[in-house]
């Protein structure tokens, strides 16, 4: 089946333009015709390439008199056939390589109604959800699956199910699909009863709200090419990243207390790597610095008793701020090894919308699951549930001794329709709980490349229902695959809230990385809700600032309050946290001045203040099936070094931070130049084995290229 380069419905389609009716028609004929549907995938990706070689260009703005003069020539040239108008009234687009010109003239009409509103409220849709369940495939396949009955009280869809797999009886069609044809009739996908002991019943599902009968659509401001207010940025399409407000240095006088959850999420280092690979320096609020940090492993001791964790704080000279000293607080958590790792039950739930044709994309997903697949022992178990315009199981959860069928299932995956990761997301953990593993690893692993925009969408409503499922002892892994509509701020609290961790998968050996060489960490929780507070000694520390983790900060209330939520160290997980201190009796420009308070006078120092320590450190953390925390602590004294005697990691560790700084042109860089930072970085790296700080180099030089330094 054919399709037009030329069909305005494309632009109109990827700009969110069409009504309620044209819009469900598009979508329904690009399930059935995959040229069409590659069409606008392409002219998405163009769009976004377009958008940020626009964003490269200086911006120049215009008086009104040219603008008037500009959109007069366009009036009266033949650029007026390219505009929608004319297009929908039968002036044909001249077709200068295809969906190239298409979307480089939807751009340059773009650039010339700036100050436009670029999109309208959102818009009502019918409702399209369908009757049917996954169980009407095949009842022969049905009949040989473990908890046959069980399915029936998922709410699926035939349709989700049969776009994910595509057809599978013509393995000679291009596009993976076969009209009017059942998808299971001559090779059945079969689930594998060998059920492991679960022991006590799981907890009860929780039911928290979803969507109403009525849909509706999230039409995207983020891709107007300048950006909006919300973090969606030019040139990254629908990409959302949370604003970041760098933390400040605060008096120890007025804030003796620092307190903040941890954080084993790296998404932030692979998309920095994406961006400069591409020849393009990243967004500041894409660079989380503590993800950059955290990213590499680093020689911590392990726990030497039964703690799941042991810490170490060391404090040298600060490379960028000389008369500034640089503590690093260093977690290790314990490793398991791989034959004493629990039994897993995983549920994995793939994105398998329109969008996730592309080849870094569903492709790249299937490469990367398939790797976690030949990880699994005999007893470990899998499921898919995918989602597109409705969510539906493709394969009942399946012992991985029967690892060619799991492997079968991930091939037979096909891209196309909307997306509605709430119903997804509501009948995975429906799925996990069916198969739940008393003591066992029970996780939910979504794989999407973006936004939800059916459904369930909201980002409140949809942290919600992970939190709430959290409870219930399944925990949530996020890992992000692409860019141009990618919402990285939900897909890090849907992580956060879910009890999991957040990475995104750009390449290949990212996938092995997260998927295979940190599988353990990965899976398997030995600690949750771990938080940190630090006091600092005013009789030694002026002010302090906690370098990342500003989207981490919480209340000092909140440290010894159990119901707070916090975040969760896999096994054998390292987590780094760097504080910049201003000594007292060093003058800063960073502080600025107080006047002397009226109503209060400062307080006379405790005894212990005089003891020498620069701070002390306090964590909590609970057993990954326990409510109530535990607490250790322990002082710190500043035994001068500077930064040349700190070790190898630690001065690694730092380098990353400067660059952090330098990508986000942070107002606290100091004296940090990428020059400097190079030669800190490389001797540092030296012996590297794994080619990750090998692979840092290399994205620093780029970094220091692009910034013309």
């Amino acid at each position: 089946m054919s399709s037009d380069p030329n069909d305005i419905r494309i632009t109109q389609y990827i700009f969110n333009e069409l009504d309620e009716a044209d819009k469900v028609a598009f979508e329904a004929e690009m399930e059935k015709n995959s040229q069409l549907r590659k069409l606008v995938d392409q002219t998405r990706d163009t769009v976004a390439s377009l958008q940020s070689d626009f964003q490269a260009e200086p911006v120049v703005g215009l008086t009104d008199e040219q603008r008037e003069k500009i959109e007069a020539g366009i009036e009266t040239s033949d650029t007026a056939d390219v505009t929608p108008a004319t297009a929908a009234a039968g002036r044909p687009l001249k077709n200068i390589l295809g969906p190239l010109a298409l979307a480089a003239s939807l751009l340059l009409i773009v650039s010339l109604t700036l100050f436009k509103p670029w999109n309208q409220p959102g818009r009502e849709l019918a409702d399209t959800a369908t009757d049917g369940t996954v169980d009407q495939i095949s009842d022969e396949a049905a009949s040989q699956t473990a908890g046959k009955g069980r399915r029936q009280s998922h709410s699926n869809s035939d349709d989700a199910v049969d776009t994910a797999l595509g057809s599978i009886t013509n393995e000679n069609e291009s596009d993976g699909y076969s009209a009017g044809l059942p998808i299971v009739n001559s090779a059945k996908i079969e689930a594998h009863p060998n059920p492991v002991p679960t022991g006590a019943a799981p907890p009860p599902l929780a039911q928290p709200g979803l969507a109403a009968p009525n849909l509706r659509f999230d039409n995207r401001v983020g891709d107007h090419p300048f950006g909006d207010a919300e973090g969606r940025g030019p040139g990254e399409g629908g990409d959302r990243y949370d604003r970041i407000y760098e933390n400040r240095f605060l008096r120890v006088t007025d804030n003796p207390l620092s307190t903040f959850s941890i954080d084993v999420d790296t998404a932030s280092y692979s998309k920095v790597r994406m961006y400069l690979q591409r020849s393009r320096l990243p967004r500041p609020d894409a660079v989380r610095i503590e993800e950059l940090i955290n990213y590499f492993t680093y020689d911590y001791q392990p726990p030497a008793d039964d703690a799941p964790f042991a810490a170490r704080v060391e404090v040298t000279q600060c490379p960028w701020a000389p008369k500034h000293r640089l503590a690093r607080i260093g977690i290790k958590g314990k490793e398991i090894a791989a034959a004493k790792r629990p039994f897993s039950n995983l549920v994995f739930l793939l994105d398998v919308s329109g969008s996730m044709e592309s080849p870094n994309k569903l492709p790249l997903l299937r490469r990367g699951m398939k790797m976690l697949v030949d990880q699994l022992g005999e007893n470990d178990r899998v499921a898919i549930v995918v989602y597109a315009g409705a969510a539906g199981v493709v394969l009942d959860s399946t012992t991985a001794d029967h690892k060619d069928v799991i492997l079968a299932a991930l091939d037979r995956l096909r891209a196309g329709g909307s997306t509605n990761g709430g119903q997804g997301i509501q009948l995975a953990y429906q799925v996990a709980l069916d198969h739940y593993i008393e003591g066992g690893v029970n996780r939910v692993i979504l794989c999407t490349d973006g936004d939800f925009n059916v459904g369930t969408t909201g980002t409140d409503s949809l942290v919600r229902l992970a939190e709430t499922n959290a409870k219930t002892g399944t925990f949530l892994t996020v890992l992000g695959f692409g860019m141009g509509n990618h919402n990285d701020a939900m897909m890090e609290q849907l992580s956060n809230k879910g009890n999991g961790n957040y990475a995104f998968i750009d390449t290949e050996n990212e996938a092995r990385k997260v998927l295979v060489e940190q599988i353990s960490s990965t899976l398997v929780t030995i600690a949750k809700d771990v938080k940190i507070q630090v006091e600092f000694n005013p009789q030694e520390v002026a002010a302090f600032r906690l370098i990342g983790y500003e989207n981490r900060i919480l209340a000092a209330e909140d440290f010894n309050d159990d119901k707070k939520d916090a975040g969760e160290i896999g096994a054998g997980h390292t987590v780094t946290a760097l504080y910049e201190i201003i000594p007292v009796g060093v003058k800063s420009e960073a502080l600025g001045s107080v006047d002397e308070l009226k109503y209060q006078k400062k307080t006379k120092p405790a005894d212990a203040a005089n003891g020498g320590e620069l701070l002390t450190v306090k964590l909590r953390y609970k057993q990954p099936d326990g409510d109530t925390s535990k607490l250790l602590q322990f002082p710190v004294k500043d035994d001068g070094k500077r930064f040349g005697q700190a070790d190898q990691d630690f001065r690694f560790a730092a380098s990353v931070a400067q660059f952090g700084m330098l990508l986000r042109n942070s107002q606290f860089k100091g004296d940090s130049n990428y020059a400097a930072l190079l030669e800190i970085a490389t001797e540092a790296a030296a012996g590297d084995k794994s080619g990750y700080r090998q692979e840092f180099l290399e994205l620093v030089k780029i970094a220091k290229q692009l910034k013309g330094e």
